[in-house]
């Protein structure tokens, strides 16, 4: 059924289109300028795509090794951006490192200030291209070239991207060009009066909304460029829609990692946000001095009478400003963000009894799962693993909990034995269902939602990554709901009259606590290596399997002397069943697909590269 929200977008979707048509039908010239912008941004998307399948997993590799020191982090950016001509690319995809847990925000910061500096090899590029040489005589034979290399296999398909997306770009800036001379005096925006520092902050937000509306600085550019070349914008204007379009460059980036971000994410959205604001509210305060000096270097370079390659020096010396203005000021910057967004905690374990509806009650979500983590399969895939850690220790706690034990039990050093062969304090059992759907069920929920949302095509290793995930976190669900059907008799025992059945259940809690105590020590020993975690998990094996031949043994011979009668013993096994169903699902945790090659060879560069 359709959400008013929805009907929205459709209406505004029909509305926009409603009116471009009219627009269209009455004024060519619009339609070729919006045609040269829709080829242009196609064009631009054709490339970043194109470049990025020929990257493969080498971009990600080279994040993961660049960001050891401020300077590598810095050349990364200014590199990636260079060649993919797409910051907001690159800023994404250092989101989903740091939120997966890949690379450290200092890194990530160093990487935003490089990836500013690359963009602005952009604007020079399009200055160039933006001259009197018509570019579609080299375009024909791009698109040609580029279908053939479509039929050549994946890289040919990936390289025939690259060439149709600089063809597209050739044809949607000389389009942007005819356009904006066939609209000629209907847009002359050079006519319009600054008044002064209020008309410069109006250009400033022009080249905001612009940006974020197109979603792409490089589109608010070129559009800068082309009406600057045809007379329809001073420099001056095109000045401040340059700034303009750098602080919308961030909007976008700022909006996906703080709104689908983790803590991480939002940290280095944050920066990225400050970094570009304050950089324009610098280049406006020292926008008269930047002038002259645009002036002057352009002067003598030989081009002080070209206002396209004025506009693209101005827009690198704003950029290196804030840079150098910046640099020194990474390890407050770091230390503020964590200040001002702390990571998130799970709220704590009730301290009182708590009962009532469960299905109103407050859920904990996922803490490390974020939207830039679905540009990059392998930091999906870190992002999971980390998820997946977040959830079994929830568990484990839920599992403590409702077998009326303190979830602080865990981590003790040594377990108190006295609580343990005691009857539980009064308000110390919780029911384990709201457990379930408080610390649970948001998590595991979340977790699939995102899982179903990787649209990246996987190989065989993340596709059995992901299908052992997705087992991993089902047996976690079906441990706590396996405690449920324990604690039921459980707790009623516990505390009843001092009687055997009460002793029995008392023994079975403690084997139970002491399986998942080792357990959650083993899920949070991240160093064991594989034999070593072979070893205890063995050994947990074997202390189940005699545990629950001791128990049965036990059972039948107290059944013999009339200790139980048969009610009784039947509740015994029916909950040694449900302990060993615990047991074996906690125990399947530790079996699932071990983590894709790729992502533990980028865990290990990642480690190589940081700091000693």
């Amino acid at each position: 059924m359709p959400t008013p929200a929805r009907n929205l977008r459709l209406f505004l979707a029909l509305a926009a289109a409603a009116g471009l048509g009219w627009l269209f039908w009455n004024n060519a010239g619009w339609m070729h300028l919006c045609a040269g912008l829709a080829l242009f941004l196609f064009g631009m998307q054709c490339l970043e795509e194109g470049l990025r399948q020929l990257a493969g997993g080498r971009l990600e590799r080279l994040l993961a090794r660049s960001t050891g020191t401020p300077v590598r982090g810095l050349l990364f950016g200014i590199a990636g951006t260079t060649v993919l001509q797409s910051s907001t690319l690159v800023s994404l995809l250092t989101i989903a490192f740091i939120g997966s847990g890949l690379i450290q925000l200092a890194g990530g910061i160093a990487v935003i200030f490089g990836a500013n500096l690359g963009a602005t090899t952009g604007i020079w590029l399009l200055a160039l291209a933006g001259q009197d040489l018509s570019l579609s005589p080299l375009a024909l034979p791009l698109l040609v070239f580029g279908v053939l290399g479509g039929l050549a296999g994946a890289p040919g398909k990936a390289a025939g991207r690259v060439v149709l997306g600089v063809a597209f770009i050739f044809l949607g800036i000389d389009q942007l060009k005819d356009g904006f001379g066939q609209v000629g005096g209907g847009l002359d925006l050079a006519t319009v009066q600054d008044a002064g520092a209020a008309g410069t902050l109006l250009w400033v937000l022009a080249g905001l909304a612009i940006t974020v509306v197109l979603q792409s600085s490089h589109a608010t550019l070129m559009l800068t460029l082309a009406a600057l070349a045809g007379g329809q914008l001073q420099l001056e204007q095109s000045l401040a829609l340059a700034i303009g379009s750098n602080v919308g460059s961030s909007v976008s980036t700022a909006a996906v990692g703080m709104l689908g971000g983790n803590r991480s994410g939002q940290r280095l959205a944050l920066a990225h946000a400050l970094f570009n604001v304050t950089t324009a509210l610098v280049a406006l305060l020292l926008l008269v001095p930047l002038t002259w000096m645009v002036h002057a270097l352009t002067g003598l370079a030989g081009f002080g009478d070209n206002a396209l390659l004025q506009l693209a020096l101005f827009h690198t010396l704003f950029n290196a400003s804030g840079v150098a203005l910046f640099w020194p000021w990474q390890r407050q910057l770091e230390a503020l963000l964590l200040r001002v967004l702390p990571e998130r905690r799970d709220p704590a374990m009730p301290t009182a009894a708590t009962h009532g509806d469960a299905s109103e009650v407050a859920r904990i979500h996922a803490r490390h799962l974020s939207g830039p983590a679905l540009e990059s399969a392998d930091a999906a895939a870190a992002a999971v693993a980390l998820e997946l850690r977040h959830l079994g220790q929830l568990s484990l706690e839920v599992i403590c909990q409702a077998l009326c034990l303190p979830a602080a039990q865990l981590t003790a050093a040594v377990p108190d034995q006295a609580l343990l062969r005691s009857a539980p304090a009064e308000g110390a059992c919780f029911d384990a269902e709201l457990l379930y759907q408080q610390r649970v069920k948001g998590v595991y929920g979340d977790l699939l939602a995102f899982m179903s949302r990787l649209e990246l095509p996987l190989d065989e290793e993340h596709q059995r990554f992901w299908a052992g995930s997705q087992m991993a976190a089902l047996q976690m669900v079906n441990a706590v709901k396996s405690t449920k059907h324990l604690q039921k008799n459980l707790r009623l025992r516990l505390h009843g009259p001092d009687t055997a059945a009460r002793a029995a259940y008392m023994d079975l809690r403690a084997h139970l606590f002491g399986q998942i105590r080792a357990m959650h020590q083993l899920g949070r020993d991240v160093g064991a290596d594989t034999a070593t975690e072979a070893v205890r998990l063995e050994a947990l094996d074997r202390e189940a399997e005699a545990f629950h031949a001791r128990f049965r043994h036990a059972l039948f011979q107290q059944v013999r002397q009339g200790v139980f009668d048969g009610l009784d013993a039947g509740s015994l096994l029916n909950d040694l069943g449900y302990a060993e169903q615990i047991h074996r699902s906690l125990r399947q945790v530790f079996a699932f697909a071990e983590e894709p090659g790729s992502l533990q060879r980028l865990r290990q560069l990642a480690g190589d590269a940081a700091p000693r």
